[in-house]
């Protein structure tokens, strides 16, 4: 009797094990289900300005709770432009892995190239550098340049009647789009390049162009974080060679004034001895001691 109790209550554990173990297997394929979603990520590394491909693309898994805003989770909605039939273009670089979202995509309609990363409002300016005024190559795709100009100043004249040279910072902040031909901004080595194409707002495109018409220009490349702007007279050749006057190393030296003592003068001392004795009395002096000699009737000073 004992015996067939214990069976039963070991085959009734089995079966209330087996259904448990059917139940957990269920709701844990469910929540996998549930807990990942197919995003349109990068197969390879894409540069800005470039129109995706099926080549770019593939679709991945992705942790839904954790799905980028604004990810893409149809590849066809990428490869045909609503408005142009044609595959999107991408406004930056995409790095392999990375999701594709829709704020790093060209306005619909746009199409490739270097015109399709242009923002709003501003446009692409292209100037001719060398390997110094270039910043040694290290202006690159996504840096921050200043532009200086070297020219002569209308507004001031040397001795000999000729415009003084006058460097200046002209432009400030100026996003650097491509150098050369290359627009990539995933390379950090330095290029040696003969020009350089700039972001520039219309009035900032004028001054650029007379700038690089009147005088010479240079790049000067800046922290990417430091957005201050900073206004400068310029520096001549006055002020880069100016010295300190002579004067400066002439200056009288101060003395300070003697101290004068003043002495109160001595009372006079007569003494008074017989005749034949010598009489001496010290006489007051100013400026000597002197002592009267009385010798013998005869009378004299001795002053030392």
């Amino acid at each position: 009797m004992k015996n067939t109790r214990a069976l039963v209550m070991i085959i009734v554990s089995l079966v209330i094990g087996l259904f448990a173990v059917i139940l957990a297997s269920r709701w844990i394929a469910e929540q996998t289900s549930l807990a990942t979603s197919k995003v349109v990520v990068a197969s390879k590394d894409v540069d800005l300005g470039t129109r995706l491909t099926p080549e770019m693309l593939s679709l991945v898994e992705w942790p839904r709770g954790s799905v980028p805003t604004g990810a893409i989770q149809d590849q066809g909605a990428l490869l045909k432009d609503p408005q142009s039939q044609e595959p999107r273009v991408v406004k930056v670089s995409v790095f392999k892995g990375e999701p594709i979202l829709e704020s790093k995509l060209a306005p619909v309609g746009t199409k490739g190239g270097l015109s399709a990363v242009i923002k709003e409002g501003k446009r692409a300016i292209t100037v001719r550098v060398n390997d110094v005024v270039g910043v040694a190559g290290f202006a690159l795709p996504g840096n921050y340049v200043d532009i200086l100009v070297n020219t002569e100043d209308d507004r001031t004249k040397s001795t000999d009647g000729r415009n003084k040279t006058i460097s200046k910072i002209v432009l400030e902040n100026i996003l650097v789009l491509a150098v050369a031909q290359e627009s990539g901004r995933d390379d950090t080595k330095p290029k040696v390049v003969s020009a350089v194409t700039l972001e520039v707002t219309p009035d900032q495109a004028e001054n650029l162009d007379l700038a690089r018409t009147v005088g010479t220009l240079s790049l000067v490349l800046r922290n990417q974080i430091d957005t201050a702007a900073v206004l400068t007279d310029g520096a001549n050749k006055q002020q880069l060679l100016k010295r300190v006057s002579e004067t400066d190393f002439a200056r009288p030296v101060e003395v300070a004034a003697p101290v004068v003592q003043t002495v109160a003068p001595k009372p006079r001392v007569v003494t008074n001895k017989p005749a034949n004795k010598l009489r001496v009395a010290k006489v007051e002096s100013s400026k000597t001691d002197c002592v009267e000699v009385i010798k013998e009737g005869a009378r004299h000073v001795e002053c030392f």
